[in-house]
């Protein structure tokens, strides 16, 4: 098959196309500054050569958009809503100008659409959505109000040929360097990896095997159009994720952080709280109730993976 991935070069798209190359399919990645083989030009948000990539194509995967890895400030907050949309609006108009449209656009999103609660795990069809909770930062909505905007753009394009599945992604865990496991490894490494502000707050994950795996799912599998949970069926408490890690890297302790130690440290990391201290217990109903098969369901058997593969002693 011919897949193209718009924006293609962070974590996830490096994962994602080194599986599928791997696996004998023609990948094109766009990207606004190609240097390899397989990379072609594009901004992200206007017209241009770029449509003939998508024309003919078998499936695309679109993963553009500005990082959540930063500051949430408002000119951040912005580029976050005004990459994705437009992208997706792009993404759109170039698969309805085909004269032989893909068969499938998969359109990232995120689990963070979800309410952050403790009671109940949110599948697709009675999970909550976010950005009315009480007792949290009012700021929190607008990255709900941006992954709305998002599946919005995808949902509102003008494909009648294309079937469109939007992928609402727990963090995906991978032993690449600057992926979100690398950071928790480091952060357990300097004895920093305790509980957050207690540690009760859920955190939903998917091994990048499983992310791989469920995108092909989803590109085989015709009958299934809509928002899809891609998340690992076993969500846990940060503070059982960290010290699993700790257990998996052989480190004893884990200093724990109040919520004002974690705003100096996600400071210092240029991110936000926000990942830090959402709830997000997401679960993958319609992949279980569809027949996907995960190989990792729990996070022990995850992370032993990850650090192993980290540490070099398997290949992967």
């Amino acid at each position: 098959m011919k897949i193209v991935i718009p924006g293609g070069t962070g974590q996830v798209g490096t994962i994602l196309n080194r599986a599928l190359t791997a696996a004998g399919h023609e990948v094109v990645v766009l990207t606004r500054a190609p240097r390899r083989a397989g990379e072609v030009h594009w901004d992200g948000e206007s017209r241009g050569a770029w449509f003939a990539e998508i024309d003919g194509s078998d499936a695309v995967v679109n993963l553009a958009g500005r990082s959540v890895s930063c500051r949430y400030t408002e000119a951040n907050l912005a580029e976050m809503m005004n990459s994705r949309v437009r992208s997706a609006e792009i993404v759109g108009e170039a698969v309805a100008a085909a004269a032989r449209p893909p068969r499938v656009w998969l359109q990232m999103s995120t689990a963070t659409v979800y309410a952050h609660r403790f009671d109940a795990a949110n599948d697709e069809a009675t999970g909550l959505i976010g950005g009315a909770e009480p007792g949290v930062p009012g700021y929190w909505g607008y990255s709900v109000d941006i992954a709305r905007a998002w599946e919005r753009a995808q949902q509102q394009a003008a494909t009648p040929d294309t079937r469109r599945v939007a992928l609402r992604a727990a963090m995906v865990m991978s032993p690449d360097r600057g992926g979100v496991f690398d950071v928790l490894q480091r952060l357990a490494r300097l004895g920093l990896g305790g509980p957050v502000a207690g540690g009760r707050q859920y955190v939903s994950w998917i091994h990048d095997r499983d992310f791989v795996r469920a995108v092909e799912f989803l590109i085989e599998r015709e009958d299934i159009a809509g928002p899809v949970n891609l998340a690992a069926p076993e969500p846990l408490p940060q503070r059982t994720l960290m010290r699993e890690l700790r257990a998996a890297r052989g480190i004893p302790v884990g200093l724990p952080a109040t919520a004002w130690m974690a705003e100096l440290g996600a400071f210092a990391l240029r991110s936000d709280t926000e990942l830090l201290l959402k709830s997000r217990r997401v679960v993958p109903g319609r992949l279980l109730d569809e027949g996907f098969a995960f190989r990792y369901t729990g996070w022990r058997p995850a992370v032993e993976d990850l650090v192993a593969r980290s540490r070099g002693r398997t290949e992967g």
